[in-house]
């Protein structure tokens, strides 16, 4: 669907210093108030052996509350993987040739994190959405606390003293669905290249699980609709 306009609002008062940095200098004043996003864009993948393989992905966002993933990735040009995921009214699912699942606690918590690392491609919603809170660290550093069922998680935010834009988010996610599983450092980080259109935000994203050492996906953003209607296709199933 079309984008709707954007309204905005001041930016609010008693941030940590990195964090009133970054905003000040990707937006101003002002900030815009981000209901839904569609996001689109092209990825390398390692979903199984280690193997890269090339995919392109479109992400749906009811922002900061709902979210869809759909990735298609290829062999060589062909079609060879495709993954529907999501996470709907607090529960997650996952649909692929590996397996499925659908509302898992270890997934739940994995999909809440996702949601709000995600958010770094529009991140007024760390400041607009009432649920959200921010404290300080040191000046390049600060602490991310976001809901998650009736209790909250919270991401370490580290930010770059050079352009004052966030360079990492981290947090203890789980990987592994079933019971006994340890959560694993999960680290969301924006790669250097282009930057989105008409924003200072870096395009390209990686994430790595620390126990890897290296990215399990690199993603690159080619589209961002902001504030359509996403209603449907959200909740929708396949492609």
């Amino acid at each position: 669907g079309a984008a709707a306009p954007l309204q905005t609002v001041p930016l609010p008062g008693g941030l940590p210093a990195p964090v009133e940095r970054f905003y000040r200098t990707v937006y101003g004043e002002r900030v815009p108030v981000i209901e839904t996003v569609v996001i689109t864009g092209r990825a390398t993948i390692r979903p199984v052996f280690n193997i890269p393989l090339p995919a392109r992905f479109i992400f749906v966002h009811n922002a900061g509350r709902d979210y869809r993933h759909y990735f298609e990735a290829t062999w060589f040009g062909i079609p060879l993987l495709k993954v529907d995921e999501g996470y709907l009214d607090g529960a997650s699912f996952f649909a692929s040739p590996m397996g499925s699942y659908t509302d898992e606690p270890n997934a739940n918590q994995g999909a809440n994190l996702a949601l709000w690392a995600e958010a770094g491609w529009f991140p007024t919603l760390l400041v607009t959405d009432p649920r959200v809170h921010w404290e300080p660290v040191d000046d390049v550093t600060a602490l991310l606390y976001v809901p998650y069922e009736a209790d909250e998680e919270n991401f370490v935010v580290r930010f770059d003293p050079q352009t004052n834009l966030i360079d990492l988010m981290e947090a203890m996610r789980y990987r592994d669905v079933g019971e006994g599983k340890p959560k694993i450092l999960w680290i969301a980080r924006n790669e250097p290249g282009p930057t989105l259109p008409e924003l200072p935000l870096l395009a390209t994203g990686s994430a790595t699980w620390l126990d890897q050492g290296r990215p399990w996906a690199v993603m690159t953003l080619e589209t961002v609709v902001l504030n359509a209607d996403v209603s449907g296709y959200i909740r929708a199933q396949g492609k």
